[in-house]
């Protein structure tokens, strides 16, 4: 089991090396056992059924390794840096109607629940937290019954995958996360919920959304799953810093039942700031609207987190949840917010320094 007392910062998806000033082929090479891959149906049916399915078949050995490369990677980072979520592709096209009977095949079924199963046992034995996030597609609150159908098939692919690698028993002992999207909100996810699996019940969470659905309409399922709050989407929403201390930031605590929470923080990329913004006071949101700025672009990740003030306040939460970094330098953002975390007069990397070409900023953690 996780231990839910050690402060976490994670990150998302994907593992980058932290000397991005190689080639682009090169890196590719060096970081692919950590990162999975995928295929696409067209390709697929353009192939004879053997050459498909064996495609198929080595993809899957090829991305369940790496899951597990991934998780002893981030096993030999310091305890509090021990979170990742993991990649959704990792048994490509599971759902998609052509192709969903290879899932079921008896080896390929066997192998998935087998090394699946050793990945499980591998992130628990170095306490490392774990996660998913099905994609944007995946809309349970749907007003169309069709896609809340095929939503509700995605989500419990990824139970699937959760429940191979032994998670799933018990309420949030992991955490899988969709949008509180859909127009019919709250009501759309608690019918949903009826029909999803225990094991899937156990490990949803639903987080605030950038657009109609913000955490008034996430409170609203407070009593039937565990709550995410994204501090970025809520600041897009309301333009506000939610402080960690604010009433509706306690029920989402309690939405956890006593299990430590996660939340998501990102920022604004540089292109959707003031041109020279500095990275030194606190955003007004209502203000970048009003002399032009855009609200997509606003929403849109940064590549690293160089503003202080904001990381100051977002770090905040920390001693309430643990922090899921969702920027574009994946973990070698989160290794900086650590860092400066950590304290020590540790120097931000600028937002402008882009990760193809950033330089190998030394690992080396006191």
């Amino acid at each position: 089991m996780t231990d839910m007392t050690i402060k976490r910062i994670g990150f998302a998806c994907k593992y980058m090396h932290p000397d991005q000033t190689q080639k682009k082929k090169d890196l590719e090479i060096i970081q692919r056992p950590l990162n999975t891959r995928s295929t696409t149906v067209q390709w697929l049916n353009r192939q004879t059924r053997e050459v498909a399915e064996q495609r198929l078949w080595d993809i899957m050995v090829h991305n369940i390794q790496s899951y597990y490369n991934l998780i002893e990677y981030v096993g030999d980072l310091p305890h509090e840096l021990r979170m990742v979520r993991l990649g959704s592709d990792v048994l490509p096209l599971y759902t998609q109607r052509d192709w969903a009977y290879y899932w079921q095949l008896p080896d390929v079924r066997n192998y998935c629940e087998t090394k699946l199963a050793r990945v499980g046992t591998l992130a628990r034995s170095l306490d490392v937290r774990l996660s998913m996030h099905p994609g944007q597609f995946t809309v349970l609150a749907s007003d169309t019954p069709d896609i809340v159908d095929r939503s509700i098939e995605e989500f419990e692919y990824h139970t699937d995958v959760i429940r191979y690698m032994g998670y799933g028993r018990h309420f949030q002992d992991f955490k899988c996360n969709v949008h509180i999207s859909g127009r019919n909100g709250p009501a759309g996810i608690k019918s949903a919920l009826k029909r999803l699996s225990q094991e899937a019940r156990n490990v949803i969470t639903i987080e605030n959304d950038e657009n109609k659905w913000g955490i008034e309409h996430s409170l609203e399922l407070a009593d039937d799953l565990a709550l995410v709050l994204d501090v970025h989407h809520h600041w897009c929403r309301e333009g506000e810093y939610i402080q960690p201390t604010d009433d509706r930031y306690k029920r989402i605590v309690d939405s956890w039942r006593g299990v430590r929470p996660a939340m998501h923080y990102s920022y604004s990329r540089d292109t959707a700031l003031p041109e020279g913004f500095a990275h030194n006071s606190m955003l007004h949101f209502p203000d970048l609207l009003e002399v032009g700025h855009k609200k997509g672009k606003l929403r849109a990740h940064s590549d690293w987190y160089p503003n202080a003030q904001v990381n100051d306040w977002a770090l905040s939460f920390l001693d309430y949840t643990d922090i899921m970094c969702e920027s574009k330098c994946k973990n070698l953002a989160s290794i900086e917010l650590y860092k400066y975390y950590k304290g020590d007069g540790y120097e931000l990397p600028s937002e402008n320094v882009q990760p193809q070409q950033a330089n190998s900023r030394e690992l080396v953690f006191g």
